[in-house]
């Protein structure tokens, strides 16, 4: 299994980034994908999560209404889609999938949201 996020970078208050995750080494389409994040000092969040087939979504509450998660399953990946940004959501961002119950991670985006 293989999960390599793109999409980071840095960006004023209010703009936008999409992430990107490309997924390897598992049947993609048959599995529940996640974004997570992480800022300095703080724990790992759940921010998004997508079901297999991307019919249900669920958001950490900060975030909805201003990212966006959704998934090709014909190119194996899965995106957010981040707009409003704010210097609180700046983070390393990390792509999961729970596969035959192991946690799989990318190595992370950084993302800063800064003036």
């Amino acid at each position: 299994v293989q999960l390599v996020e793109s999409g980071g970078g840095l960006v004023q208050p209010g703009g936008s980034l999409r992430l990107s995750c490309a997924a390897s080494g598992f049947t993609f389409s048959s599995y529940y994908m996640s974004w997570y994040r992480q800022a300095p000092g703080k724990e790992r969040e759940l921010v998004a999560h997508i079901t297999s087939g991307g019919g249900i979504t669920n958001y950490l509450d900060s975030v909805k209404g201003r990212f966006t998660i959704s998934r090709e399953n014909a190119k194996n990946t899965v995106y957010l889609q981040m707009n409003s940004l704010k210097p609180e959501d700046t983070a390393v961002y990390y792509c999961n999938s729970v596969v035959s119950r192991r946690d799989y991670w990318g190595q992370g985006t950084q993302v800063t949201v800064s003036s």
